[in-house]
């Protein structure tokens, strides 16, 4: 319980807190001890040499790129071809009948029209469970669209970061949920979905089916802005869709988890991760458990297990062995 209040918060904005010593387990502590003596120091070595020398492992980054591209393709088809199998947009649409809201939007409609929309409530029960099987921001790194844009543009912003081009500037992480609730107000309040206006995720999605307008032209500065100011702007500090679906997949069977005994903490984890304080708990002396799920606020992307040398992160099911 303690564990899931702290992801939660952090979720939320909070920073993760170093734990107590009372709150590390007594097989963790042996771990550790294990892990200082000279022929395990020895055998990180090694294993760090090996690492570097290796290809580098893209397998679910590209597994994630193939399944972005193929569902925000089926809506184009749909539309193209007239089959009728995905028609709409990602944040409203039917499948083979199935009728399928986004949360968010859904939630925005119905306040802006401040009463519960039947058709609303099937849609968002269905995508509710999807995502709820699939966990975390998974709709973030498996479906957006511009989450797949800004990934792209990031590899700009960091290398003009290492050349001291530019600097990247961090926001409070808890300035999404001032957004998430500025959102919710302003739907109420005026009766009009403001943030589907604005958001990214609508604009790309009826851009890449119905053709370009002139709202690629907010894309374009959102992406002006993450390249020479600061690195994911939006997903990480203003987007309150990630923050709705990080709710919805808290109890989820689907996770990363992360097995302390074989960890280096080498760190090269938290350098790929799109969102790093989910990644917390591989820092040195943080785990307090063997194996730790990581947070709701996780994407689900898949490049720190990639980026594990020793298999200390991978995908698993509750319950189940890892998946790869």
């Amino acid at each position: 319980m303690r564990r899931f209040k702290e992801n939660f918060l952090c979720m939320l904005g909070a920073e993760p807190k170093k734990p107590e010593p009372g709150q590390v387990s007594e097989e963790v502590r042996r771990i550790m001890e294990i892990k200082r003596g000279d022929k395990t120091k020895s055998r990180i070595k090694e294993q760090l040499h090996e690492r570097a020398h290796r290809q580098p492992c893209h397998t679910w980054r590209n597994w994630r790129w193939v399944v972005l591209a193929a569902v925000n393709l089926l809506f184009v088809l749909s539309f193209w071809l007239d089959i009728h199998i995905l028609a709409g947009a990602l944040t409203g649409s039917h499948f083979v009948g199935f009728h399928l809201i986004d949360l968010n939007a859904a939630l925005q409609v119905m306040l802006a029209h401040k009463h519960i929309i039947v058709n609303l409530v099937i849609g968002t029960f269905t995508v509710f469970v999807f995502w709820l099987m699939f966990g975390g921001r998974s709709f973030c790194s498996w479906a957006c669209p511009y989450h797949l844009v800004s990934e792209l543009t990031e590899k700009i912003h960091l290398v003009l970061v290492r050349r001291k081009i530019v600097t990247d500037h961090e926001f409070h992480r808890g300035t999404r949920t001032v957004f998430w609730g500025l959102f919710v107000v302003l739907a109420f309040v005026t009766g009009y979905t403001v943030f589907e206006t604005l958001s990214p995720v609508g604009i790309l999605s009826r851009a890449l089916i119905y053709g370009p307008g002139l709202a690629l032209g907010w894309i374009f500065l959102l992406l002006l802005f993450e390249v020479f100011w600061s690195r994911r702007a939006w997903c990480r500090y203003v987007c309150p869709i990630g923050l709705t679906y990080g709710v919805v997949g808290t109890f989820s069977p689907l996770q990363v988890s992360y097995h302390v005994e074989e960890c280096f903490h080498e760190g090269d984890c938290r350098k790929v991760c799109l969102v790093p304080h989910v990644l917390d708990v591989t820092i040195k002396g943080r785990a307090t458990v063997v194996k730790t799920g990581l947070g709701p606020d996780c994407t689900r992307c898949g490049l720190c297990v990639d980026t594990c040398p020793t298999g200390a992160l991978r995908f698993e099911v509750k319950g189940l062995s890892k998946l790869l």
